[in-house]
């Protein structure tokens, strides 16, 4: 009997792993019921990007949770990682295009949806965008140990039961819907920033993928069947490189966004303190310090005249070293009414 279609075995962990046969059928799109495949790929993809949309701009993160639950995009990305850890071609090719399709399909849900949507969802007017167009290193992380998980549950049988956990913990259909969000509102470098979250979990998958396949020998399969030996490790080593090139790839726009919102951080520190200070004696108090595109810092400042020293706060930000022109402090004048007409601040 070929290796390819041996029933499930042992390890000598004792772990009861999957057959080939089984993997293929459970990330490749082929065999007789390929169109019905198809037709559940695009159909769960659409209403998952709906569903992703609609909970992104309606702030639920219930409602995006769901949406990881019934997104198909899972398949076509470890289709990709075993079809490269068994040197198949064909799907490997026909895995990457539906990638990369349903991919600009879910980011075409949210751009067509966002048409719709009155106000503009942005990073400064979504919680949900926010937290996804600003990927870093940690991000990663999780999506490599994530990955790990995902591997291991479609190789072994025992513990299968954890993909839904996997498919609710790394965000795929999220970020590409908030892309869609983000650019609908002219907002192209935040929308940037969510393709490069999703990039980073697709990276993460592949490789880890790749590693628990060729840690439980499924790799060597492919290996004991190929004709010419020398030319298959080739391209698996090939394969592996291509992999480790695609992560180091996204690990530097990853660095730069880290060490940005470190800075940011330190720099909205700074500015919350200084503008404390000149308030701290009147009616004005700040409600947000915020981090907007090319580096600016937005504070927002609510109460009643008169105004407090502002000249103070921008000579403290330059003496700190603070490019005070990248620095924008409104002040709101705010008041309360009763049934009585009397007044008071904010």
């Amino acid at each position: 009997m070929s290796r390819w279609t041996t029933m499930v075995r042992e390890t000598r962990w004792g772990a009861t792993l999957n057959t080939v046969e089984y993997l293929r059928e459970a990330a490749f799109f082929e065999g007789p019921t390929v169109r019905a495949q198809h037709t559940r790929f695009w159909l769960l993809l659409i209403l998952a990007s709906a569903i992703a949309t609609a909970g992104i701009v309606a702030d639920s993160t219930a409602t995006v949770i769901g949406a990881m639950i019934v997104a198909p995009l899972m398949r076509p990305i470890q289709g990709t990682m075993i079809a490269t850890v068994l040197g198949d071609r064909t799907n490997l090719a026909r895995s990457i295009a539906i990638m990369i399709a349903g991919a600009i399909g879910a980011m075409g849900v949210g751009f067509l949806l966002g048409l719709i949507v009155v106000q503009e969802v942005t990073a400064e007017t979504n919680a949900q965008v926010a937290g996804r167009v600003s990927p870093g290193l940690v991000d990663l992380f999780a999506a490599l140990a994530v990955g790990a998980v995902g591997s291991i549950a479609i190789v072994r049988s025992d513990i299968s039961d954890t993909l839904p956990g996997v498919a609710i913990a790394i965000s795929l259909v999220p970020p590409l819907c908030a892309a869609g969000l983000a650019l609908e509102s002219g907002a192209p470098g935040q929308a940037l920033g969510a393709v490069l979250l999703f990039v980073t979990n697709v990276a993460a998958i592949l490789a880890t993928g790749s590693i628990v396949m060729a840690i439980y020998g499924f790799s060597r399969l492919r290996m004991l069947e190929a004709e010419d030996k020398e030319a298959e490790r080739r391209r698996r080593v090939k394969a592996y490189i291509t992999t480790a090139a695609l992560v180091l790839l996204v690990t530097g726009p990853l660095t730069y966004s880290t060490a940005k919102a470190i800075n940011d951080r330190s720099r909205i520190g700074q500015i919350q303190d200084y503008v404390e200070q000149v308030t701290a004696e009147s009616k004005w108090s700040i409600v947000s310090v915020t981090s907007r595109e090319n580096d600016l810092i937005h504070v927002i400042v609510k109460g009643t005249p008169p105004l407090p020293d502002i000249d103070q706060v921008y000579a403290n930000m330059e003496d700190a070293g603070i490019d005070a022109s990248k620095v924008i402090v409104e002040f709101i004048p705010s008041y309360t009414f009763d049934a009585n007409g009397e007044r008071d601040s904010f």
